[in-house]
């Protein structure tokens, strides 16, 4: 084991009964809550497995890490850095998944069993954590899943293993909307060893709605048989703005605001996202659920998808498996659905993985999709071909929409034209245009450079590279006007932070780093 670090930042640890309990979003909350006290804060996973990543920096180079721990950083008001989510695991088919370590890919992990990798990464993750804690004053860390599956402890390298060595004070979160809540947290309590039951200084009741009366005598009862304080209920708050960690957000129609107005094209606007298997980034897409003017759908098939008239747009968002998200797509019959909506002049956006799909083929040499299909034909609907590379794309990075974008005028994207965004980007996959067709004379329209970006010539199908369109506030007002966006993140964590003050027993924030 790795020795302490000289300097004892307290940790402050969220562990959940479950996943989706609401971990992520309490020690975001966490984060800026003990950053306003004037503390240096920094949070920390030590392994993540999700889809939804971000480009940070690292002492190699710009890495990536879990979405939730990059805006946790960002609620801390600290730099976002690899060291807060050391092992990264991006899911690629049910039994496999990308292993990321300290922001790189790393192939031999990622070739290891799933039993076997444990004792490889817990080096670097103790030092990571290590090192976050000399150079801070509270680390939050969030744990994953729950600290109870006995079946996973003896290779534990992200609950109980984190917690003893960080001498974490941990609360334990559950989610009282899916009923059971006391007993998931009694049940978690007591499947933990006495030294893990020890640091659990508090209960959590997240997402609960209805009379806090009504809970009585139960917290008592449950702090009698344990010992552990319930020291807050959260009430259920659907629109608090931080993106939620899976990127989904439920499969019913959301209405931004005043999506019965009029929004900057003129009229309520129908945004479609195709939900295929092995989506990624889902997250940059939650500015769409309250911009005004917005009626946002995920579609998971035919049954799914709304009447799109031509100025709805659809979305094709990226994906971590860029084929087999292609096989689904064809499988339920949507690939139908995108190009008539495409041929009826409707707009058509592609980011990253979707760009590959909306091209005339993929080509994998490498076998870097495992050859689930070998090579493949895309959509059609650009004139691109994409070649699936070993080395992986990770940067920031700041580009201009040219005019060419605007171009013909009646283009849905036109408003885009001399619009600098902020972005990142993440593939394996290097696109050109296709040879064959480009001596024919068959040209997709170059709008962003560096082989970022491209629209067909008809103006109403774009694909580009590079993600975080819609977090970008100089697009989100050039496609939406000034009225009614969302609010900025600096607000969201700060009401974020408001709410446990408001909720959370009196002292209890306080006493977890004494």
């Amino acid at each position: 084991m790795t020795q302490a670090p000289s300097k004892k930042a307290r940790c402050v640890m969220v562990l959940g009964t479950s996943s989706g309990a609401g971990k992520s979003w309490l020690a975001t909350a966490l984060c800026r809550y003990y950053a306003r006290q004037g503390l240096k804060v920094a949070p920390f996973k030590a392994q993540n497995m999700s889809n939804n990543a971000r480009v940070v920096g690292s002492t190699t180079g710009e890495g990536e890490i879990g979405s939730a721990q990059y805006f946790q950083a960002l609620a801390a008001r600290a730099e976002p850095d690899v060291r807060m989510n050391p092992l990264l695991l991006k899911p690629e088919r049910d039994t496999h998944s990308q292993v990321v370590l300290l922001g790189r890919v790393d192939a031999a992990l990622t070739a290891m069993p799933w039993r076997a990798r444990s004792q490889h990464v817990w080096p670097a993750i103790s030092a990571a954590l290590d090192a976050l804690r000399f150079e801070n004053d509270v680390v939050v860390i969030e744990g994953a899943g729950s600290p109870a599956e006995i079946n996973l402890m003896a290779n534990d390298i992200v609950n109980l293993r984190i917690a003893a060595h960080a001498q974490a004070a941990c609360l334990l979160v559950t989610d009282i909307d899916r009923g059971g809540a006391f007993a998931h947290l009694y049940g978690t309590w007591a499947l933990l060893p006495a030294a893990s039951q020890a640091q659990i200084k508090g209960f959590v009741l997240n997402k609960f709605r209805g009379d806090a009366s009504l809970l009585a005598p139960a917290p008592q009862m449950l702090q009698d048989k344990t010992g552990v304080p319930t020291v807050a209920t959260l009430p259920l708050w659907r629109g608090h703005g931080l993106p939620e960690e899976d990127g989904v957000y439920d499969a019913t129609p959301t209405q931004g605001a005043g999506a019965k107005g009029v929004g900057a094209h003129g009229g309520s606007r129908c945004v479609a996202i195709l939900a295929y298997p092995r989506m990624s980034n889902l997250d940059e897409f939650q500015p769409l659920k309250t911009m005004p003017g917005v009626r946002l759908h995920w579609v998971r098939s035919r049954a799914d998808m709304p009447a799109l008239q031509p100025q709805d747009w659809l979305i094709l968002p990226g994906s971590k498996h860029t084929s087999s998200d292609l096989a689904w797509l064809r499988s339920q019959g949507l690939d139908a659905v995108v190009h008539q909506h495409a041929e009826q002049g409707g707009a058509v956006l592609g980011v990253c993985g979707g760009l590959q799909m909306l091209g005339e083929a993929l080509v994998d040499p490498h076998g870097i999709e495992h050859a689930y299909l070998g090579n493949a034909p895309g959509l059609g609907l650009l004139p691109l071909v994409t070649v699936f590379a070993p080395d992986k794309t990770v940067q920031r990075t700041t580009v201009v929409f040219s005019e060419a974008v605007a171009v013909p005028c009646t283009s849905p994207w036109s408003a885009l034209a001399g619009v600098s965004v902020t972005g990142y980007e993440i593939h394996h996959g290097q696109t050109a245009q296709h040879a064959g067709l480009a001596a024919k004379g068959e040209l997709a329209v170059p709008v962003l450079p560096h082989d970022l970006g491209w629209r067909n010539q008809r103006g109403n199908v774009l694909g580009v590279y590079v993600h975080g369109l819609f977090e970008d506030r100089a697009v989100q007002q050039a496609l939406f006007g000034l009225e009614g966006l969302p609010p900025a993140l600096d607000a969201v964590f700060d009401a974020m932070a408001d709410y446990v003050e408001q909720h959370f027993a009196p002292g209890v924030l306080q006493d977890l780093l004494a």
